[in-house]
């Protein structure tokens, strides 16, 4: 009996099927993982007695900075650690406004950054999150590359490397200014919304208590009509 055409076609996907599982599969790799330098700005919201962690693949040799700022919410403050990926704590916790980790040459792996507010029972953080990832030993691949084209560029790229050097460092420096610009202006939203409540609350009583004194003074002096007795 010949086979029928759905017969065919099944028996082709079950053996494009086991070709498929047969050949060696790579795991996935991000593609910035590849780039010479990353750069990511975050405004996380972290709820009132949480902790939030987020994880950053570092390539060996590569310097990793991450950088924290708390923008709004309670008293300015959050819990910051970074741990790093053998597992040992690198930026212990502590609970401050901002603060920040270097690491100059990592061994590579994945950085854990956390951050907590279990302190804050009742108010939630905004929090801005900076985290870089910069490869320079990328410069020598391209030194190399180079001179195999028999091109004397020593001194060009010494001059890269400080110009990558200078404008991560300006990068960070406008994060952190961005920062406290960001939260200087939250404070100062605070501040209006609190003194208008607080003003209108006032006006409330006021207008309230006046009003209650006016009731009171005319009752006070109000005449009852009596009938003379005989």
């Amino acid at each position: 009996m010949a086979p029928t055409l759905a017969t065919s076609v099944l028996s082709f996907l079950v053996f494009l099927n086991i070709c498929t599982y047969s050949l060696p599969q790579e795991a996935a790799v991000p593609w910035y993982e590849s780039l010479p330098a990353v750069a990511m700005d975050y405004k996380v919201h972290i709820d009132p007695g949480k902790e939030d962690c987020y994880f950053q693949y570092v390539n060996p040799g590569a310097t990793f900075y991450v950088s924290f700022q708390v923008l709004r919410g309670g008293d300015g403050n959050a819990g910051f650690a970074v741990r790093h990926p053998n597992g040992q704590i690198v930026h212990p916790y502590q609970w401050r406004p901002n603060s920040d980790y270097q690491d100059q040459q990592s061994t590579g792996g994945y950085y854990s950054v956390c951050i907590d507010n279990q302190f804050s029972r009742f108010a939630a953080k905004l929090v801005n999150l900076y985290i870089t990832v910069i490869r320079y030993d990328q410069w020598d691949k391209y030194t190399k590359e180079l001179e195999d084209l028999n091109l004397s560029v020593e001194n060009f790229t010494e001059s890269i490397i400080s110009v990558e050097r200078n404008i991560n460092e300006m990068l960070q420096y406008q994060h952190h200014s961005r920062g406290r610009e960001a939260r200087d202006f939250n404070l100062l939203e605070d501040n209006h919304s609190y003194v208008m409540n607080w003003s209108l609350v006032q006006i409330i009583i006021i207008i309230a208590t006046s009003t209650l004194q006016v009731f009171f003074v005319r009752k006070l002096f109000e005449i009852k009509n009596a009938r003379p007795r005989a």
